[in-house]
């Protein structure tokens, strides 16, 4: 059921691709209350810090309440009727007169599975292009490349309880204690339950993920190649092969020991030394039952396609692949990177696990569609399409539920193709982004807790994600938004949908088309007889799905032996290691790495609501070695600056042993709405993978040095503040208003007079305090309650800070402004109404 006892509904969460079951409710503040769902099979109960401050995030605060066109002149508010009228004639407009590859979708994995089908429907279908990406091409694609390479399909074969049956868990460019936090709260468990369980872990940095494990090999970046062809070696030429599986199901192993042996200077290229590297083969090759979880680290490379199959080729060697306790795990960034993955929203795929070069699935599609305008050939990529909006060859686009300015590099690459763009739509739900800046119309989307539809998750499990809360202004769900687009532009009958329940049923069918005996692995047929009640109590759902689990169920892929190759067989793709494209020189001599922090989300339009999350990591930083900061005399604490020739980005500095003095890390979450200039986006190229069109996100060259403030500032608000002309400042969120952190090379009193003009005084109390040691402070009254608190001085510490923010929230009680006033002035000159 949907519902039960005490107005709980089941729903998923919002965040990675674990796809955590979480039951929720309304409280009578407007916020929900959270907890796990003890009965969804990804997390039994348990959730991590960001899905227990779900509920914190539902605010509305910055929420997009209407369609917007927005001009030169200003921004003017538009109907439904009107805004949708004006996309729809816009778009086919630009395709009558320039052809259907000058437009483009850019799409999201915060997409729910109906959003995402209709969108993709309507722009291969019946606009005739492919010209439709997700940002699942910045976290997945390599590992949709190595899939198809070597399966022949997108395949995920594993389970999530293969990790807590394996011998033998071998974690790849994945912090998975902070990226999937559940799943490593399910691994620390199996660890405890059996201390035999061996757990490596393989990443350039020391992170949390590793206090479980046995073994950190500290890798150079970007030498993933090497380390696994080495493996494959290992294991020939100690004749630890499953030699009946190789010789039963797979082509091309011959090339692929020829590869694989002519691998030479395994130590030198990956750092590790010779006994490091006997002791992670030796455990490999003597356990049956091997996992190996993989993310970004091995995704987000020029050679991530490679990376992606030299693993793949090592569980084909031995076997350990279909089987309990075994099998490559390609662990997704996003709450619905998989089901856009199946529907089909990157642009080198058709829809349902069909392919563009396959004629029998044009046919299927197209009679299926009632189309004659399908799309017959792949569409641009995440980055060629920018490229392509830059050059003018793409003169219309819709982003939907994404923030490309911030997530896509090269940022000013990105910022130059849409302020040339002759038409950018932007649906979210978030008034104010990098990206929404330089929209022309923008269309406000239902956002988690208000949307209903399905998401797929890591393991290939559908879930449901449920309206709980009324929808905030005239929000819509993205589904209804594309709909109602794609009827005006004429296509009425193939888009006249009710609610989602019908979308999702037509997707069904779809899967099984041409798909009698399973020829692909994606088949829903059990799930095409729901009735509208049955979609609405849906329970989760791993798919392959022959017929409607009423139970959990846990089902591997290729257990059989069968993939979905033409001849059935796996293939072996021989590969050879490539170092990465971005090189160190003495002008750019450290490698930036970039990432997730624990308690944040993507560009944190979400988590940074909530208070709680934010006290976790409350503004950027750059990681960096002890020996690094010493060496460009950088103290811990201070501002540092890091650049290469495509930009900079100021961030603090935290010394750590945790990273090789060679390389920087720095998190991905903060932009020009939540921080100054502190985007690794930034400094990123746009190299990609060949094969994936997967961005090196990994390994940048880049330089850093100290920047030097003089002055400090605390401004905490009721409201967001608009810091263009500062030189610093990151926004944390606080119970009752937003915390500014300020730095700055302006004098204390210079920086107090910028600051002092954002005070909001208008027909309230204004209180100074200022005094001789350097110190400036205003307090901001509305009926004895602070709106606004400013501190400017030469410096602060934590529990500074600290001591403000307690005072603050504490003000929400009126009696309790009398304590701020004091605290303030106890070491002030003067304390006067100013």
């Amino acid at each position: 059921m949907a519902e039960h006892n005490e107005g709980w509904i089941k729903t998923t969460c919002a965040y990675c691709g674990v796809g955590c079951g979480i039951e929720a409710r309304p409280k009578h503040s407007g916020e929900l209350e959270i907890r796990g769902d003890k009965e969804h099979p990804s997390n039994y109960g348990k959730l991590c810090t960001k899905g227990i401050a779900l509920g914190e995030t539902v605010i509305h605060d910055g929420r997009l309440l209407s369609p917007t066109l927005k001009t030169s002149h200003g921004n003017k508010k538009l109907s439904w009727e009107a805004a949708t009228t004006m996309v729809a004639e816009k778009f086919t407009q630009t395709i009558q007169e320039y052809g259907s590859d000058s437009v483009a979708f850019y799409v999201s994995g915060q997409l729910l599975t109906e959003d995402y089908y209709v969108a993709n429907k309507l722009i291969k279908g019946f606009m005739g292009t492919a010209n439709i990406d997700s940002n699942s091409r910045l976290c997945m694609a390599s590992s949709v490349v190595g899939h198809k390479r070597a399966f022949g399909s997108d395949t995920v074969p594993v389970c999530y309880e293969d990790i807590e049956q394996a011998e033998m868990v071998v974690i790849v460019g994945s912090n998975l204690a902070w990226c999937h936090p559940v799943l490593f709260q399910r691994l620390r468990a199996a660890k405890q339950e059996n201390p035999s369980l061996k757990i490596v872990v393989i990443d350039p940095r020391k992170t949390d993920t590793c206090e479980i494990a046995n073994t950190h090999l500290p890798i150079e970046s970007g030498s993933d190649v090497a380390l696994f062809n080495g493996l494959l070696s290992h294991l020939i030429e100690l004749d630890e092969l499953d030699h009946e599986f190789i010789s039963s199901h797979t082509d091309h192993f011959d090339e692929t020991i020829k590869a694989a042996l002519a691998q030479q200077d395994i130590e030198e290229i990956t750092g590790l030394t010779s006994q490091q590297l006997i002791q992670f083969y030796s455990d490999f090759s003597s356990s049956d039952k091997v996992v190996t979880i993989y993310s970004q680290g091995v995704n987000q490379s020029s050679s991530g396609s490679d990376k992606v199959n030299s693993i793949l080729n090592c569980h084909l060697a031995t076997g350990k692949i279909g089987k309990v306790g075994c099998g490559p795990f390609s662990v997704t960034g996003q709450p619905n990177a998989m089901g856009g993955r199946e529907i089909g929203a990157l642009a080198n795929t058709l829809t349902a696990h069909m392919e563009f070069d396959n004629p029998e699935h044009l046919q299927l599609v197209s009679d299926y569609w009632q189309t004659d305008t399908l799309a017959t050939k792949p569409g641009l990529k995440a980055i060629d399409m920018f490229d392509a909006i830059d050059s003018g060859k793409i003169k219309a686009v819709w982003i939907m539920a994404t923030n490309p300015m911030v997530s896509l590099p090269n940022s000013d690459k990105i910022r130059s193709a849409l302020e040339k763009c002759p038409l950018v739509v932007v649906s979210d739900c978030i008034a104010d982004t990098e990206t929404s800046r330089l929209a022309d119309v923008v269309l406000p989307a239902q956002g988690w807790s208000e949307k209903s539809g399905t998401v797929t998750n890591s393991e290939r499990r559908i879930s449901r994600q449920r309206r709980i809360l009324p929808s905030p202004g005239e929000a819509k769900p993205d589904w209804w938004i594309i709909s109602q687009v794609a009827q005006k532009m004429g296509f009425r009958q193939a888009f006249d949908y009710i609610h989602e329940g019908e979308i999702f049923a037509e997707y069904a069918k779809l899967t099984t088309l041409g798909n009698d005996n399973f020829e692909r692995d994606l088949n829903l047929i059990g799930l095409t007889q729901l009735d509208d009640k049955g979609y609405s109590q849906l329970k989760p759902q791993q798919w392959p799905v022959t017929e409607l689990q009423d139970k959990v169920i846990n089902q591997r892929l290729l257990s059989n032996g069968l993939f979905y190759t033409p001849n059935k067989r796996a293939r072996f793709v021989p590969v050879s290691y490539q170092a990465a494209l971005a090189k160190t020189d003495d002008t750019h001599p450290l490698i930036l790495n970039s990432g997730r922090v624990r308690d944040h989300w993507h560009t944190m339009s979400r988590t940074g609501l909530s208070p709680k999350l934010a006290e976790h990591t409350c503004e950027p930083f750059v990681q960096l070695h002890a020996d690094t900061a010493t060496k460009y005399h950088i103290l811990d604490g201070q501002l540092a600056k890091v650049s290469n020739q495509q930009g900079e980005a100021l961030v603090r500095a935290k010394v750590t042993s945790d990273i090789a003095p060679s390389q920087l890390f720095m998190p991905i979450h903060w932009n020009e709405t939540t921080s100054k200039n502190s985007k690794p986006c930034t400094l990123i190229a746009n190299t990609t993978d060949k094969l994936s069109g997967q961005p090196e996100f990994k390994h940048s060259a880049v330089a850093i040095s100290a920047f030097t403030t003089v002055s400090c500032a605390v401004f905490i608000s009721n409201g967001t503040v608009a810091l263009d002309n500062i030189d610093y400042w990151a926004r944390q969120k606080v119970a009752g208003g937003y915390l500014y952190r300020i730095e700055s090379t302006l004098p204390v009193s210079e920086l107090a007079t910028i600051l002092k003009e954002h005070l909001k005084v208008d027909g309230q109390r204004l209180i100074s305090a200022e005094s001789h040691n350097g110190k400036a402070q205003w307090l901001v009254l509305d009926n004895k309650k602070t709106t606004q608190l400013l501190s400017v001085q030469k410096g602060f510490e934590e529990e500074e800070i600290t001591t403000l923010i307690e005072l603050y929230v504490q003000s929400d009680e009126p009696a309790n402004a009398s304590n701020i006033i004091q605290t303030l002035a106890s070491d002030s000159h003067s304390l006067t109404p100013a």
